[in-house]
């Protein structure tokens, strides 16, 4: 199996406007996120506050991306959960809306052991045959997929790729080791990009690529041939991904596409706006760097 993408993917933001998807905002996201050379969308993630929509509107939402998208680029769609069987219904779903493959999290409340993990995980992968990313996030669900248990899900036909949120290069080392080259390994951490790639991965999937996309795939793109000025680059939109870690993800990025015209500026409960002053100094960034001054 090839890698699914090389570069920078989105973990696109979900607009509402009184309460409701906004679909057509959504839209005119994605193409601002074409436009800016983006190589693949992720939607209802945690980004895109997944787990506060309906079924209804999850399915609609990736839709509407494979509509928008039109093959240009791959959608992976958010639809694992602590629920096994409910993981695998909602992945059957998306996968007859069109999604290009399923991004899974680790069950979390309920959680499991690493046998369990391995059982969850491939009773999706057999069920849906698409290509699954496991998403490892143990800060957001207290549960970690250890590197050999990695290994032994990367030998699934289906299983393809690690989004690897720990921000921690000895376990991504580990998994690194263990794993074919086929198997692609991806940041979920703006902040830890430059280290990522300087260890062998094969791209992120990005928060702040929700704003500014093409500098981050320009930076990936420039690393291929000198990192030095891919890290003099990365060095330049730092100060945002500083900014944009103010609060609970998504909350600052909400405020930063808002902003930018592709948001209401709200969220879904529990998660609230930022408040003025936070709001003020995440878009504060955002115009020093666009305006060459980071």
């Amino acid at each position: 199996m090839s890698k699914l993408f090389h570069g920078t993917a989105v973990a696109i933001t979900t607009p509402f406007k009184e309460g409701v998807v906004d679909y057509d905002t959504f839209e005119r996201h994605i193409e601002f996120l074409l436009t800016n050379d983006i190589k693949a969308l992720f939607v209802n993630g945690t980004t895109g506050e997944g787990s506060t929509l309906t079924k209804e509107e999850q399915i609609r939402l990736v839709e509407t991306a494979v509509k928008v998208t039109a093959g240009r680029v791959p959608v992976y769609v958010g639809s694992g959960t602590n629920d096994t069987q409910a993981s695998i219904q909602q992945s059957l779903n998306v996968k007859a809306a069109g999604a290009d493959g399923i991004m899974l999290i680790t069950p979390y409340y309920n959680k499991t052991n690493q046998r369990g993990l391995i059982a969850h995980f491939t009773a999706i992968a057999d069920a849906v045959e698409l290509p699954v990313i496991l998403y490892n996030v143990p800060s957001r669900t207290n549960v970690t997929i250890e590197p050999e248990t990695v290994k032994e899900l990367a030998a699934h036909p289906h299983i393809a790729a690690l989004k690897d949120a720990t921000g921690d290069m000895q376990y991504f080392e580990a998994v690194k080791s263990l794993v074919p080259d086929d198997f692609a390994l991806y940041s979920g951490n703006d902040d830890s990009f430059i280290e990522f790639l300087d260890h062998g991965g094969d791209g992120i999937i990005s928060v702040a690529a929700n704003a500014v996309p093409k500098e981050f795939q320009t930076i990936y793109e420039v690393y291929q041939q000198d990192p030095s000025q891919a890290g003099d680059l990365y060095a330049g939109v730092s100060p945002l991904i500083e900014a944009l870690n103010i609060d609970i993800n998504p909350m600052p990025i909400k405020a930063l596409v808002t902003y930018l015209g592709f948001a209401d500026g709200s969220l879904r409960l529990p998660l609230v706006a930022l408040p003025p002053h936070e709001t003020k100094a995440v878009i504060h960034m955002y115009q020093q760097l666009k305006d060459g001054i980071l």
